[in-house]
């Protein structure tokens, strides 16, 4: 009997790629390649997490209800407009699933999330990659890219590789000027890093086709737990709760984050130094001659004169202990994406650059 054959599709799909945790010789490496929080998460967690492990027999409430509380309180939103999901990644492939499929196109940027292509082609639609503008989000190449077969437009801002992001109006006049029909995803997994940033939220409060999303695995600490969320109009909240898992996240999750939404105070430590160190880590690396674009994120995406002098770099960080992320899968194989740690961090990564340099 032949094998069954998948979907038009899937057998494109390239594996994700995550950051190295390891790196072989060096034990105990600094994982500096998956933009987590150094600090870890809010202490609040644990102690919710503990607090349910006596109902583990006990399936979870299916609609959320305590974090969509706790999220629309803190972010002053609607509960009935928020879907939380495996992180915001469940969200991305959900609105592919609801929203795009065989003949559609879904257009992302250049350099965009190496999610948006995956949740394309899983869905069955063709992925679309938009040029970008020096590493910066061009919304008349988005545009442009745009057709009467494009069903979703995929905007990380904050980006993921490069750190860079598009003010406001940019991002109103991308939404405006959409296909009709096409929905304008806003991935705002970075946006807590943006001072007085809403990630988009007051645009997808009022308009029709535009959907944020959000995610705790990262200023909040908690990638390990996998919680995200979205927010967007009751029709497409609707849409895509009808298709999401009905117990997709377990009472541990739940409490998890509704602790972490509430420890405002670590939130804020967070961002505070995340800001200090990364104005750092630009310094010392501008000083080594190592340039990088103006990030908004918790990492800096630092670029070398070329794809060997990288790998080179990558290596001779590796050997150092410092595990930071090659983003060749990117179409930047002269750059590497550098976590903000704490100072020390920052610190150490310099001072292997600072000896890596003079080798050269």
């Amino acid at each position: 009997m032949s094998a069954p054959i998948p979907q038009p599709g899937i057998s494109e799909i390239a594996l994700y790629q995550s950051g190295k945790s390891t790196f072989q010789g060096v034990e105990n490496p600094l994982k500096l390649s998956a933009n987590e929080n150094p600090f870890g998460c809010s202490p609040r967690v644990a102690e919710a997490i503990a607090a349910e492990l006596g109902t583990l027999h006990r399936y979870p409430g299916t609609d959320h209800q305590m974090l969509r509380d706790a999220i629309a309180e803190a972010h002053d939103l609607p509960a009935d407009q928020l879907i939380c999901g495996v992180g915001s990644d469940e969200i991305l492939h959900l609105a592919a699933q609801a929203y795009a499929g065989p003949g559609d196109e879904v257009v992302y940027t250049e350099h965009g999330f190496s999610v948006y292509p995956i949740v394309a082609r899983a869905a069955g639609a063709e992925p679309v990659a938009a040029p970008e503008r020096d590493r910066v989000a061009d919304v008349d190449a988005i545009l442009s890219a745009c057709n009467e077969k494009t069903k979703i437009v995929y905007l990380a801002n904050p980006n993921n590789p490069t750190g860079t992001m598009i003010g406001g109006n940019e991002v109103v006049r991308l939404a405006d000027g959409l296909p009709e029909g096409c929905l304008l995803v806003l991935d705002g997994a970075y946006a807590e890093f943006v001072e007085g940033f809403d990630g988009g939220a007051s645009l997808a409060a009022t308009r029709d086709n535009v959907l944020m999303t959000r995610t705790f695995s990262k200023i909040y600490g908690l990638g390990g737990l996998r919680v995200g969320w979205g927010f967007g109009s009751r029709e497409i909240i609707d849409t895509l709760t009808r298709i999401r898992g009905p117990f997709n996240l377990s009472a541990m999750q739940i409490a998890g984050a509704v602790a972490a939404l509430q420890d405002a105070e670590f939130t804020e430590k967070s961002r505070t130094e995340n800001t200090r160190n990364r104005a750092l880590l630009a310094r010392g690396l501008a000083a080594l001659g190592i340039p990088a674009d103006s990030s908004q994120a918790n990492f800096i995406l630092a670029r070398f004169s070329s794809a060997e002098e990288a790998d080179a770099a990558f290596n001779h960080l590796g050997n150092q202990g410092l595990i930071v992320r090659q983003v060749g899968g990117y179409g930047l194989p002269e750059c590497l994406r550098i976590t903000v740690g704490t100072e020390d961090n920052c610190r150490a990564v310099l001072a292997a650059l600072q000896t890596f340099k003079a080798a050269r």
